[in-house]
């Protein structure tokens, strides 16, 4: 779609000669863009609930909140958080670029796991597909451990490159687990089981209302409620620590936190100029599409436009795309 958005813009901008936009300008545009229109469906799925509150809104085929959810669920991740490297064991890393492999635009759940059915070292390791879990010194029947428990490598250095959980497919006998993915390499690597009956959902609260729940005997978080507050007091300003409470939530693989993440940078790429033009190369390595639905072209484009009109002094370009932008062909985030 990103190569279809850039022929467009250019064609509008030299139908009247108003001037060039260099590739770089664009892919600088297009982030713009991109994030105003990602941004605005949320507010969008809110005017839609408030629609439907004052009887506004249709179903069936005008039902406008599946389509807007649609979308934004596009973007809802799942991963685990990362504990590696704080001095406070119960102190996790908010989603991010060297985490998960993205940065959370907002934090939608946190699940935690406080119930550690296993703890121990693999023994031995099956080539070629590594999908057990062997170890020769553990009763995991006795364990209580079930098909579809969450088994986490210990030892593998946090980050997204590396694969550092998974969950039980089936139980060979007392010592050896059969795991969904290859998750053991290495003999000798330490892993830990978390009881997947025993997610529940933590509650976020303010650091000062943390401190006052941690008072009372009746009121402190338990590993049945859970809390947890979202703070700076991490290795460096730019990472968010997540701090769980009880304290007890300490070990990588406990928490689970799904969120929105942020889109990612589009960026149309090209090879060697053809009689002075760049010519379009989908195959670079660093090459990215809008996240954006097929729907959402045309708007792309005009918020686009308005972007280059400013850049080239062309008050004209910037008009034309807001009065087309606003009125034809409406996204969901003009719904009133």
């Amino acid at each position: 779609m990103i190569n279809a958005v850039r022929n467009t813009v250019l064609a509008v901008l030299n139908k009247n000669n108003y001037g060039y936009i260099s590739p770089q300008d664009f892919n600088l545009y297009a982030k713009q863009a991109q994030m105003e229109m990602f941004e605005e469906y949320f507010s969008s799925y809110n005017k839609v609930i408030n629609a439907e509150n004052a009887r506004m809104s249709g179903t069936d085929y005008a039902d406008i909140r599946k389509a807007v959810a649609e979308v934004i669920e596009g973007f809802l991740m799942k991963n685990n958080l990362s504990n590696f490297g704080f001095p406070i064991e119960n102190n996790f890393v908010a989603p991010s670029l060297a985490t998960t492999g993205d940065s959370a635009y907002m934090i939608n759940t946190i699940i935690t796991y406080p119930v550690i059915l296993a703890t121990g070292t693999n023994t031995n390791i099956t080539a070629p597909n590594f999908q057990t879990l062997i170890d020769t010194t553990a009763d995991f029947n006795q364990d209580g451990v079930q098909v579809g428990d969450i088994v986490v490598n210990l030892t593998a250095p946090a980050g997204p490159a590396n694969n550092q959980t998974t969950t039980v497919a089936s139980i060979s006998n007392a010592s050896t687990l059969v795991l969904v993915q290859p998750l053991f390499v290495n003999a000798g690597e330490d892993y830990a089981i978390f009881s997947a009956a025993s997610g529940v959902e933590a509650e976020k609260v303010l650091e000062s209302k943390i401190f006052m729940l941690n008072r009372s005997n009746l009121t402190t978080p338990s590993t049945i409620f859970p809390s947890y507050v979202m703070n700076n007091q991490a290795l460096n300003s730019n990472v968010t620590a997540i701090t769980m409470y009880p304290k007890t939530i300490n070990t990588y693989g406990q928490v689970v936190c799904t969120y929105f993440r942020y889109p990612k940078d589009p960026k149309w790429t090209y090879i060697t100029l053809f009689n002075g033009e760049p010519s379009f190369d989908q195959s670079q390595p660093d090459y990215q599409d809008f996240e954006m639905p097929l729907e959402d072209e045309f708007k792309l484009v005009m918020k686009i436009l308005q972007y280059c009109g400013v850049s080239i002094r062309e008050i004209e370009v910037a008009q034309y795309a807001i009065g087309q932008e606003q009125h034809e062909q409406p996204t969901f985030s003009q719904q009133q």
